[in-house]
C-alpha cells in the first residue's frame, strides 16, 4: 500500500547491487568482495571522506573562532547580532552538508522548514536564537569534529598506509633504503617488525599480499564509517520530528482553508446560476400573471408554471442543503452510508461496526468521502461489485474502505522504482483526511482490485 498522507522519508543506505542471477551464495559473496573496491559507490565515498575532512577543519574552526569571537563580542551591544548571525550561519554548513550528501552518498535529504523570522528587530534575534534548524546544524558540526576530522584522519591514515603496503615492493627494489639493528648490519628493508626485516622478495611480496588483502577491506571501512555520515546526516540536517509535524499541520490547515474556500464558491455558482435564477423566471411569470389578472385575462397557465418552477427550485434548494450537510448523517454514519448505497449505480455491500459514534466533523468527512469514491467507481473503475467497511482501529481511530473489483489503475507511476502517487480526486481526498490528522491508504494494481482506506479519528483532530 502507499500512504499519502506521511511526508516521504530518506533512505538511510542506498540497497547494494544484486548479484547476478544464477550467483548465489559464496560465489555471489566472493564477486561482491572481489568488485567493490572497483565500484562507483567506493570512489564516491573515499571522496565524501576526504571532502568532510577538509570542511570539518574549517568547520570546527568556524565554531571556535566565530563562536568565541561573538561572544567576546556580546559584552557589547554589537556581539548580540553577530552571535544571532553565527547560530544561522549553521543553515548555510548544513545545506553545503546535504548536497555532499546527496550527490556522494545518495541519500535523500529533505530542506527542513526555512528561517521565518518575527517583526522587528527584537523578533529578528529572537527567531534567530531559537531557530530549530540551525542549532541541529550546528550540532552537526560539532558531531563532524569528531567523525569527520577524528574518525575521517584515521581512515585516510590507514587507506593511505594500506596502499604503500600494496605497492611497498615498487619503492624497496628501486630505492634501495637501509635499515641498521642494533649490531650494526644493514638490512634492504623498508619495514621491520622486532628483529624481522622485509629485506627479500619472498618477504617484500608477501608484505605487498597483505597491502592488497587489505585494500580489499577498505571499501567496507570507509563504507561503516559512512554509514555513520548517513545517519547523522538524516538525524540533525532534515526537518526533526517536531518540524515535519507542523509543516504537515500547516499544509492539512491550508488545505482545509482552501477546501472551505472552493466549497463556498461551489455554493455561490450553484446559487447564481441554478436557484437564483429559477427564482427570478418565477418572479417574472407571477409579474405577468398579475398583469393578466388586471386586464381580466387568463394566468392560469403562468400560475401553474410559476408553481412547477418553485418545485424544481425547491430540489436544488434540497441538494445544495445535502451537498452541505446530509440530513441522513442526522441519524448517524451507518444510515448516511446506507442512503449513498442504494443509490448507487453499482452494487454496495455495507458494514458498519463502531463501538461509538464519531464526532459529526468526522462523520461529515466519512461520508463525503465514500460519496466520492462510489462516484469514482461508477466512472472510472468498470466494476460490478462495491464493498464499503467501517471499523475500528485501536480505541480512538476507525477504517473506512472502499473496494471494487474493477480495472484498478489508480495509482500514477513515478520515476522511483516502486513508488506511486495518487491521482485525481483520491489527493484531495488525502489532504481532507490530513486535515483531522488522519491518512489515506491505497492499492490500486493495474487490473484491480482497487481498496482505498481512509483511517481517521474518532474524535477529530487533537
Amino acid at each position: 500500500m502507499s500512504e499519502t498522507a506521511a511526508l516521504p522519508l530518506p533512505v538511510l543506505d542506498p540497497p547494494a547491487p544484486q548479484p547476478d542471477p544464477g550467483e548465489t551464495g559464496p560465489v555471489a559473496g566472493l564477486r561482491t568482495f572481489l568488485t567493490t573496491p572497483f565500484r562507483a559507490r567506493t570512489w564516491k565515498e573515499f571522496a565524501y571522506l576526504i571532502i568532510v575532512f577538509v570542511l570539518g577543519c574549517l568547520s570546527t574552526a568556524y565554531l571556535f573562532l566565530a563562536f568565541g569571537g561573538s561572544l567576546y563580542l556580546s559584552l557589547l551591544v554589537i556581539g548580540v547580532p553577530v552571535l544571532a548571525t553565527v547560530i544561522l550561519g549553521g543553515r548555510v554548513w548544513g545545506r553545503i552538508y546535504r548536497v555532499l550528501g546527496v550527490v556522494l552518498l545518495d541519500l535523500e535529504l529533505p530542506e527542513p522548514p526555512p528561517f521565518t523570522s518575527a517583526p522587528g528587530p527584537i523578533g529578528w534575534l529572537r527567531s534567530a536564537f531559537t531557530d530549530r534548524a540551525s542549532w541541529r546544524a550546528l550540532l552537526f558540526l560539532l558531531c563532524q569534529f569528531v567523525l569527520g576530522v577524528v574518525v575521517g584522519y584515521i581512515v585516510l591514515i590507514t587507506v593511505v598506509i594500506t596502499g604503500f603496503v600494496a605497492v611497498s615492493p615498487i619503492p624497496w627494489a628501486l630505492l634501495n633504503p637501509q635499515n641498521v639493528d642494533g649490531h650494526g648490519a644493514s638490512h634492504h628493508s623498508l619495514a621491520q617488525f622486532g628483529d624481522f626485516y622485509i629485506d627479500t622478495w619472498p618477504r617484500a611480496l608477501g608484505f605487498a599480499a597483505i597491502g592488497v588483502f587489505g585494500c580489499f577491506l577498505l571499501p567496507w571501512l570507509i563504507r561503516g564509517v559512512c554509514f555513520l555520515h548517513r545517519a547523522l546526516s538524516l538525524w540533525l540536517l532534515t526537518a526533526g520530528r517536531r518540524d515535519r509535524a507542523l509543516a504537515e499541520l500547516r499544509q492539512s490547515r491550508r488545505a482545509a482553508v482552501e477546501d472551505s474556500a472552493a466549497t463556498l464558491r461551489r455554493l455561490e455558482r450553484d446559487l447564481h446560476d441554478g436557484t437564483q435564477a429559477r427564482l427570478v423566471s418565477i418572479a417574472m411569470m407571477l409579474g405577468r400573471a398579475e398583469e393578466r389578472i388586471a386586464t381580466g385575462g387568463d394566468a392560469g397557465e403562468l400560475i401553474a408554471q410559476a408553481r412547477a418552477g418553485s418545485k424544481e427550485a425547491l430540489t436544488e434548494l434540497r441538494e445544495l442543503v445535502r451537498g452541505i450537510h446530509p440530513p441522513a448523517l442526522d441519524l448517524g454514519l451507518e444510515a448516511a452510508l446506507e442512503t449513498l448505497a442504494a443509490r448507487c449505480a453499482v452494487p454496495v455491500e455495507l458494514r458498519v461496526l463502531l463501538p461509538v459514534r464519531p464526532s459529526p466533523a468526522i462523520e461529515a468527512i466519512a461520508y463525503f468521502s465514500v460519496a466520492e469514491l462510489l462516484t469514482n467507481v461508477v466512472k472510472h473503475a468498470a466494476a460490478n461489485r462495491i464493498w464499503v467497511a467501517v471499523l475500528p482501529t485501536g480505541s480512538d481511530a476507525m477504517a473506512v474502505s472502499v473496494r471494487d473489483n474493477g480495472q484498478g489503475g489508480a495509482l500514477q507511476p513515478v520515476d522511483a522504482p516502486g513508488e506511486a502517487v495518487v491521482v485525481g480526486g483520491l489527493s484531495g481526498l488525502a489532504q481532507r483526511a490530513r486535515a483531522v490528522d488522519g491518512a489515506l491508504f491505497v492499492d490500486s494494481p493495474v487490473g484491480g482490485p482497487t481498496v482505498v482506506t481512509l483511517v481517521l479519528p474518532l474524535a477529530g483532530p487533537q
